[in-house]
């Protein structure tokens, strides 16, 4: 009798198989993205910001959390703007986004172009005539070693700029993201993929960015018709008739503006 009762208490204590699935998911997807270099400099980092926040004589949560972070993403060679772009350094990348974005702006759209991939792809990894087809930006230049600098008119017409660097820059993908100390924190991917039955090219934008006054900034933008949404969605419109129409840039850099 005992045992019995021990074996019924014991199955009860056992979490059952639905409640088990409801939990698994609130558990994120993590994926490992993060070259072994850029681990082992997260690692010594997250190191030393995780010592200084407390042995500094005045504690510092800042630094504790960077440290955290940069402690976490050493050990599991997971980053999480990275999964969220489906991009990664370690040699991998995904077509979709794995985790919602949880903080700032994130917009997706695709649009199908009439041209091959390659011609596409070329249009688009010229930088410098990126403000041909995205309203919002003003200047794009490159700076060498595959950073470059950025201009855009932010919300209610403020000026914002940032230095950013690609992440992978291949015929199938480009990815980018901002430097430290820039005005905005922001990264994008732009995947070019074959459209079935040789109907053009698949071009598929994601954009992640903080707005230098967060998601409030994003709301003020909204109620004056500047939404990110609503702006890929009008940039890749733009970007289809530029490209459909032949003036994709030439190897100089210029438009080669055919009629």
């Amino acid at each position: 009798m005992p045992s019995s009762v021990l074996q019924v208490a014991a199955k009860q204590a056992l979490p059952r198989s639905d409640a088990v699935r409801r939990a698994a998911d609130y558990v994120p997807h993590v994926e490992r993205n993060v070259a072994p270099t850029e681990r082992l400099v997260s690692l010594g980092l997250g190191t030393c910001l995780t010592v200084f926040g407390i042995t500094s004589r005045k504690f510092s949560p800042l630094a504790l959390a960077a440290g955290g972070y940069l402690l976490y993403r050493g050990l599991a060679g997971n980053c999480q703007l990275y999964q969220a772009l489906g991009v990664g350094t370690d040699g991998t990348s995904g077509p979709e986004a794995v985790i919602p974005a949880r903080e700032g702006v994130k917009v997706e759209h695709s649009v199908t172009v009439n041209r091959p991939a390659g011609e596409v792809y070329r249009f688009w990894r010229n930088l410098s005539e990126l403000p041909r087809f995205m309203d919002h930006l003003n200047e794009v230049r490159e700076t060498g070693a595959g950073k470059s600098h950025w201009v855009a008119r932010g919300p209610l017409g403020m000026s914002v700029a940032w230095d950013a660097e690609l992440i992978e820059d291949r015929p199938e993908v480009i990815s980018w993201r901002s430097l430290p100390g820039s005005d905005v924190d922001t990264a994008g991917s732009v995947h070019f993929t074959a459209a079935p039955a040789g109907r053009g090219t698949e071009v598929r934008v994601t954009l992640k960015y903080d707005p230098p006054a967060g998601k409030v900034g994003a709301a003020v933008a909204r109620l004056f018709g500047e939404s990110p949404e609503k702006q890929i969605e009008a940039d890749l419109a733009k970007f289809k008739s530029l490209v459909e129409a032949g003036g994709a840039p030439t190897v100089a850099g210029q438009a080669g503006n055919r009629r």
